[in-house]
């Protein structure tokens, strides 16, 4: 949480506030390039190099290593190595003497960021950003780090000795340089040829046995008290709670149901959620979700919206329908391009004050005491008959707000939330209700109307940096999420499917390349309001993340919607994706294309994280699409990629989310039919049906009308109304269930399997 100057390069195109320092009048490349994060390096001394073949031309010409720096425009500790090594005059004469220096945004370019993370994990035992490693002119890495300090502590050396080490060892003793990273480089380049373990392939019965192996470490590694897993930092991990919201239905065991929504309780009423407005930051640096890393990430917003519409769709609770529409609240108004397509995300960084010419970490976040007492004193008629003094009475007790400020000292190092606040609801409305003796509608209107206040008083501060890249696969995550809301069942269904459609529509014009069926990994906007959009002169194609999430976003999408042109253009990028990214040798989809220049090492990624692995979601789409289209192909490819990887250890902690597309595999789908002309008797049927958490249910559209336009004529040809009513079947694993004609029994039905009243 240092300190560090503000220096944006683009006021309009980064959201950022434009420095009161005025940046120095040489520009470096980067000033052409599109990348936020690569324009906030424009005006460094150092002579930076975008990833280009002229850098790696200069570095074999000169016999210069070549140092990488990734990071992204949101990253706090980047901006942190920036204003104390980048910005400095000496510490960039040595860089540019000595090394030819590159700048990659991890977002537009995660196949290169991929890569060199590898092999600072296996350098170091450990990774993050920025990421700071040196490479021969071949592009091979030599060695790796992360922050270094501009002087020597954390136990670090500093970067201008760790420049100069490295520099002085290449020009005397090159050869045993390069004998450590070739050890470590063939490592990597050996895992990239690896195949599948016939030992450890899934037989019949596998997911079951690896189902109770993954529920039981969850079980072990739970907070009991706060929720979540492990201890500090502490992440969403979403990929774990969508694992367990599966793994309750198959086992029915309470307790693993528990520890998704008691989880899901903490983060929302933790630090972690912006109570005043909306969205969510990228992790938690208390074990009790309270102080915080305050970037918002786009990825988080989309993957969260969808685990708390699920979390409503298993227990009905408001709650977490409330936390869901306040995420899409966030993402209408601050991260959407006016085309329908979001940005990537907003930093934890702001200036305190238009004066101020320092950012610091949470600044537009957090609050002192006085500063809510007083807002609520200047508002008072907001509050209509109750006194200021009594609506900031319960508000502060609600939100845990104290006098001296309620951030622990331990977890602000810096001291830069000394004297603030940081909203918290460690009670609950009922408590709050009971201590002031309150109706519950009271609270509400209570606590809407103060966070208003704050919100447009928070508006008026420095905003933090907007990151305005657009990212095709994390948009696919927002699809999805956008499409499960849409799902349960609420007056808002309308606005969420309009805004879903815009997005579908903006990814398919300006993502998507329709002449070589390809995706786009990324365009730029320029501010929330502005329609301008950019592309980069030399295009970045799509990942596999932009693929399969994606393919996964249409799937959701087209059970929102049945609308068929959304199933045909998943299927038709699945194709796309098998045929760039599909190892014919092993199984199994790399990361990257085969043919993608300057890229030593194609990586299978193995783990979810904070964003699900390409290969998990990929598994799922295939099974799902196998369905939809009766077709085995995809089911037996998803049966290869699932054997790949069926040697990680321990399985459903590391790939929850493929433990999860196991389950499918292995168990089979609830297939529903609905069969009937496309009327509200047939859309109230399908609408019961979208309510309902059911991790393997694909709906079908059986129209007698139009038997042609049918994707499965399997189920078009079996299934038929009964005595001319809309008539809804139900299938798990092709065995059916007696037809349904009554919408009220089918929702008796499904409440019984699907629905947990939660006490």
């Amino acid at each position: 949480m240092s300190l560090w100057r503000s220096q944006d390069i683009r006021g309009m195109a980064t959201g950022g506030e434009a420095s009161k320092e005025q940046p120095p009048k040489q520009a470096n490349r980067l000033i052409s390039s599109k990348s936020p994060y690569l324009l906030q390096h424009a005006y460094n001394p150092v002579d930076w190099y975008p990833w280009s073949e002229e850098a790696f031309e200069k570095a074999r010409k000169e016999n210069k290593l070549i140092f990488l720096s990734v990071g992204y425009s949101t990253c706090h500790w980047c901006h942190v190595m920036e204003h104390e090594s980048f910005e400095c005059p000496e510490t960039a004469a040595i860089m540019n003497k000595h090394f030819v220096n590159i700048k990659v945004d991890r977002e537009e370019r995660p196949d290169i960021d991929k890569v060199y993370m590898q092999f600072l994990l296996m350098f170091k035992g450990g990774g993050g950003w920025p990421m700071s490693v040196w490479l021969t002119p071949d592009l091979a890495p030599l060695v790796a780090g992360t922050y270094f300090p501009p002087k020597p502590r954390y136990g670090m050396p500093s970067f201008g000795a760790a420049l100069q080490s490295i520099a002085e060892k290449w020009r005397t003793d090159k050869e045993s340089l390069m004998q450590v990273g070739s050890t470590l480089l063939s490592a990597l380049q050996k895992n990239q040829n690896a195949s599948a373990v016939a030992e450890a392939a899934f037989e019949p019965g596998s997911a079951e046995a690896k189902l109770s192996e993954a529920i039981n470490i969850h079980k072990q590694r739970f907070d009991q008290t706060h929720g979540g897993f492990g201890s500090e930092p502490k992440f969403p991990e979403v990929s774990r709670l969508n694992f367990l919201f599966h793994g309750y239905l198959v086992t029915k065991d309470v307790d693993v149901l528990d520890m998704v929504l008691q989880t899901l309780d903490h983060i929302g009423r933790g630090g972690i959620n912006d109570h005043i407005f909306g969205g969510f930051a990228r992790y938690a640096t208390t074990k009790d979700w309270h102080n915080v890393h305050f970037e918002k990430m786009l990825y988080d917003q989309g993957q969260l919206m969808a685990a708390f519409a699920n979390a409503y769709k298993l227990t009905r609770s408001g709650t977490f329908l409330g936390y869901a529409d306040k995420i899409y609240q966030y993402l209408l108004k601050d991260l959407r391009h006016p085309l329908g397509g979001f940005y990537a995300g907003e930093d934890a960084d702001s200036l305190p004050t238009h004066e101020d010419t320092v950012k610091v970490e949470g600044a537009f976040y957090a609050w002192t005491w006085d500063e809510i007492r007083d807002a609520f004193k200047g508002h008072a008629s907001r509050f209509g008959d109750m006194s200021p003094e009594r609506a900031f009475e319960i508000y502060s007790y609600h939100y845990g707000l104290k006098p001296p400020g309620n951030v622990p000292a331990y977890s602000d190092p810096h001291g830069h939330l000394t004297g603030k606040n940081i909203l918290i609801v460690r009670g609950s409305d009922e408590e709050t209700c009971s201590n002031f003796n309150l109706p519950t509608e009271a609270l509400d209107k209570l606590l809407d109307t103060a966070n208003d206040v704050l919100h447009v008083l928070r508006d008026k501060r420095p905003r933090p940096h907007l990151d305005t890249k657009i990212i095709c696969a994390w948009n696919g995550l927002v699809l999805s999420g956008l499409s499960k809301l849409a799902n349960c069942g609420t007056t808002k269904r309308e606005q969420y499917m309009l805004t879903a459609k815009e997005l579908l529509d903006f990814l398919r014009k300006e993502m998507y390349d329709p002449e070589r069926k390809q995706l786009i990994r990324s365009c730029y906007g320029v501010a929330v309001g502005d329609a301008s959009l950019e592309k980069n002169e030399s295009q970045i194609d799509g990942f596999l993340d932009d693929y399969a999430f994606l393919i996964k976003g249409l799937l959701d999408y087209y059970k929102a919607s049945l609308d068929l042109s959304a199933l045909r253009w998943a299927k038709e990028l699945q194709e796309t994706q098998d045929k760039l990214f599909w190892d014919d040798l092993n199984g199994a989809y790399f990361f990257s294309q085969q043919d993608a220049p300057n890229v030593i090492v194609r990586l299978k990624e193995d783990h979810d994280g904070a964003e699900p692995c390409g290969n998990s979601v990929s598994t799922r789409n295939l099974i799902l699409l196998s369905h939809y289209y009766d077709d085995e192909a995809y089911l037996e490819r998803a049966g290869k990629l699932l054997n790949f990887f069926a040697d990680v250890s321990p399985f459903g902690h590391a790939l929850p989310e493929m433990l999860s597309a196991l389950l499918l595999h292995e168990n089979g789908l609830d297939l529903v039919a609905v069969v009937g002309p496309d009327s509200p008797d047939t859309e109230r049927f399908v609408e019961i049906c979208r309510k309902f958490y059911i991790p393997g249910m694909i709906i079908l559209h059986v129209d007698p009308l139009h038997p042609d336009d049918a994707c499965n004529q399997r189920v078009q040809n079996k299934f038929k109304m009964v005595n001319g009513k809309t008539t809804v079947y139900i299938c798990h694993d092709r065995v059916c269930r007696m037809p349904v004609t009554d919408p009220a029994q089918l929702e008796e039905n499904l409440m019984a399997n699907f629905f947990t009243e939660r006490v």
